[in-house]
């Protein structure tokens, strides 16, 4: 068994496949186009070890059809159309499946050259990339693709498959007699971020590293299993008050304008494996709710920042945490907005709900029991792009400037525009 483990325990049938329940459920569309045979061009779409390689292989056994493999990697044009040729005049017959692996990595021409073949039928494309494909594969290529996106696998998917790892007696380990720890699974389950590569190739370096006790087992502790991913164990649980107590230090740091510290519960939650996205999200509420005006940049770094995990994902996009973070709890601060909305929500959830004044409404009418139009005045048509106006038919101050940073200006501007009223 020269093969690696993960490559050994690859599934066979879709009922072997773990996780993706999403798109492989019963009744969902893909299992439906698989068992019926109806296969057209796919994209699979997500994070590394989720399974599109092995969903791509299942695939071609599931429906018997002839299963060729390139890389957007080593593959050239060249390649390709040897391969493209050879399906049209060679195998035929039950027809080819075209598996390209890491297809972003082919430019726009290449990527080209695949459309008449895919038009004419002569393969069945199924392409796979770890990047948004509506960023990297060509606009030709995906309307004529259904488009998956593969989840990061889940703890107990991850689990289940470690468990038939050590119960296969022909692919995986069943025939070594093996004690492995709960503590030492549910922590290796957890820290592969999903990827069922990783897990498994953790599992059989463990293996093949520790040697049996007197009773001839193999006994992998957390330690042993610690030592082989090359990471230590974070007190974090993504559920309960880990996941919540930190990420509240996350947030109380940058509203604090402690960068440090707020690096360092970044940090903490990165190592334990924690979504990115999760925490990106978070900076962009943080940004209005705590820096509001007083930066409006923030709002923009926050929103950037999100996109990049989409963008780049980990562990690149830590790098764009980092940014938005140092940004946020380095920016000066006001929750003046926040509080404004809050307020005026709470005003109309008492009770207080104002009409629309006429002239504020879509087209000027007149007041019931008046003869006269009330009209809108425009503005643009006034000196400073200003004039006297009501726009609440029982006026309130809800926005309070603060005094900090840009918020300051605004400040200013709304109370010379007040002066001018009297």
């Amino acid at each position: 068994m020269n093969e690696p483990l993960a490559a050994r325990m690859r599934p066979e049938t879709l009922s072997d496949v773990v996780g993706q329940d999403h798109i492989l459920g019963p009744g969902k569309l893909l299992r439906r186009v698989i068992e019926a045979d109806r296969l057209t061009n796919v994209i699979f779409y997500g994070p590394p070890g989720c399974g599109k390689t092995t969903l791509a292989e299942v695939i071609a056994k599931t429906t018997k059809r002839n299963f060729v493999r390139a890389s957007g990697v080593v593959s050239n044009v060249a390649d390709i159309r040897a391969i493209c040729s050879r399906a049209r005049n060679e195998l035929g017959g039950e027809g080819t499946i075209l598996f390209i692996d890491e297809i972003h990595r082919f430019n726009k021409s290449q990527q080209d050259v695949l459309l008449p073949y895919v038009e004419d039928g002569t393969v069945v494309l199924i392409g796979a990339t770890t990047h948004n494909p509506n960023f990297f594969i060509n606009t030709p290529l995906t309307s004529r693709s259904l488009v998956f996106e593969l989840k990061a696998l889940s703890p107990e998917a991850i689990a289940k498959l470690l468990d038939r790892a050590l119960s296969d007696k022909q692919k995986g380990f069943g025939a070594i007699q093996t004690i492995f720890d709960d503590d030492a699974k549910a922590f290796l389950s957890q820290i592969c971020d999903g990827d069922a590569r990783h897990a498994l190739t953790a599992l059989e370096i463990a293996l093949k590293s520790t040697p049996a006790n007197v009773e001839g087992a193999v006994h992998l502790t957390l330690d042993i299993i610690q030592e082989c991913v090359q990471r230590r164990q974070v007190s974090y649980d993504k559920t309960e008050d880990g996941h919540y107590d930190t990420i509240s230090a996350f947030i109380k740091s940058i509203r604090g304008s402690d960068p440090d510290a707020a690096i360092y519960w970044l940090g903490k939650m990165l190592v334990a494996g924690e979504d990115p996205r999760f925490i990106a999200r978070r900076l962009v509420i943080s940004a209005s709710e705590d820096i509001g005006n007083a930066d409006p940049r923030g709002i923009s770094v926050a929103v950037a920042a999100m996109q990049a995990c989409e963008f780049v994902g980990m562990p690149e996009c830590a790098i764009n945490l980092a940014q938005a973070t140092t940004y946020l709890a380095s920016a000066p601060k006001s929750n003046a907005s926040c509080m404004a909305v809050q307020e005026a929500m709470a005003d109309i959830e008492r009770g207080a709900v104002q009409p629309v004044p006429e002239h504020l409404k879509n087209k000027h009418v007149k007041a019931i029991g008046s003869n006269e139009v009330t009209e809108y005045k425009y503005p643009h048509d006034f000196a400073n792009h200003f004039v006297k106006q009501d726009y609440l038919t029982i006026p309130k101050r809800y926005y309070r400037p603060s005094q900090e940073g840009y918020e300051a200006t605004i400040g200013k501007r709304l109370e010379g525009l007040k002066a001018k009223l009297s």
